[in-house]
Order: C-alpha cells, then sequence, then structure tokens
C-alpha cells in the first residue's frame, strides 16, 4: 500500500495583501527557495502533488519543517531546481495554471 504524506497546514487569511493572490481551481500555491536564495511563490496543479519526483520534495519538505506550518507549503530546494522540475512535469503531462 502506498505511504501518504501529511502536508503542511494551509490555514491562512485570504485577505492577507501577500496571500490574496487568487490561485485557479485544481492548483495550489507553493514557496519554494533555499534560505541563502530568499522564496518564491509558484501555482502548479496539484497533479503534480503524484508526480514521485515532486513527492520526494514533500518528504524532503516535511522533515525540514515538519508537519505544521503556517502559510504556504515551502519547498526546500533552490528555485533553478523546481523550475527545472517543474519544466519536465509540464512537458510530461501538459498542465498549467
Amino acid at each position: 500500500m502506498g505511504r501518504y504524506i501529511a502536508l503542511p497546514s494551509m490555514d491562512f487569511d485570504r485577505r492577507s495583501s501577500k496571500q490574496s493572490k487568487a490561485v485557479p481551481k485544481g492548483c495550489l500555491a507553493v514557496k519554494v527557495g533555499l534560505e541563502e536564495e530568499g522564496q518564491r511563490r509558484f501555482v502548479i496543479p496539484i497533479t503534480y502533488l503524484s508526480d514521485p519526483r515532486f513527492r520526494r520534495l514533500l518528504e524532503e519538505a516535511q522533515e525540514v519543517y515538519g508537519f505544521r506550518t503556517p502559510g504556504p507549503l515551502r519547498i526546500p530546494c533552490s528555485v533553478d531546481d523546481f523550475l527545472h522540475l517543474k519544466w519536465l512535469m509540464e512537458r510530461e503531462h501538459s498542465h498549467s495554471c
């Protein structure tokens, strides 16, 4: 049977100017970046959550940030690495948000 990954709590104040950017249905906002480079917000299709490569990033996020973090899901990898992975997934799945 497959392993389940607990996602961090995504409860946040939608009135906040930083987080009020609309996220289309079927998509999710994530923050990506290492501490030394800062973080950047991306909107990705929720179907990426089932991709094995993205699931590894989720496991890493769980190890680094724990189960409950405030705000959007944070991914601990470089923006460049995430952009490459996103490009690969978009090429294979033809999804966009």
